[in-house]
């Protein structure tokens, strides 16, 4: 599984990722929050290079230079707009984190800087977005999840859920063990 770590603040800022994936709209061509932010940080070459992509679907991701950034590359995840979660969001989702891993993968990326895709002004619920990223990266042959919130309230509950998804998988890895419970009661 790979290693989480979580920070508070701009995600274009990430001097240690090998790759920072972008909350892109589908015009790849920048707007605001992270998106705006990263395009900022990263300069008119990495612009250009969008412009070149072409559009690119929610549920997908393409893969540029990082320009300016100290990263090697920028994937740009498109995410869905939340809805009502009973269309196609959650799969959508998943999909563009994925996808984002994918294209990270086939660059010889091992530390990847994750946004909470769709949070912002897409307007996903920070919970269950949360919960279907680490769901995928968990999933996933990378080293290092560098996971980034935009505020406080984000970081305190992502922190939250990186915890109880460790206590779980803990806990699965004990039943799974077919030992007692009992037995590692203090360990927790």
């Amino acid at each position: 599984m790979p290693k989480l770590t979580l920070y508070l603040g701009d995600i274009a800022t990430d001097a240690d990722a090998d790759a920072i994936v972008n909350a892109a709209n589908e015009s790849l061509l920048g707007g605001g929050g992270v998106d705006g932010a990263i395009h900022m940080a990263a300069g008119p070459a990495v612009l250009n290079e969008c412009r070149l992509l072409g559009e690119c679907a929610p549920g997908d991701a393409k893969i540029t230079g990082a320009g300016r950034l100290t990263a090697r590359h920028i994937i740009h995840a498109v995410g869905p707009v939340w809805l009502d979660g009973a269309s196609g969001e959650p799969e959508t989702l998943a999909s563009c984190y994925r996808r984002s891993i994918e294209l990270a993968e086939q660059q010889d990326c091992h530390r990847i800087a994750f946004p909470m895709i769709s949070t912002g002004a897409h307007g996903y619920p920070m919970g269950l977005a949360a919960r279907i990223a680490l769901q995928a990266i968990k999933a996933s042959g990378i080293w290092e999840a560098r996971l980034w919130a935009f505020d406080t309230e984000a970081h305190r509950l992502l922190s939250r859920l990186v915890e109880m998804d460790r206590v779980d998988t803990y806990m699965q890895a004990l039943l799974e063990s077919r030992q007692p419970l009992e037995e590692h009661y203090e360990a927790i």
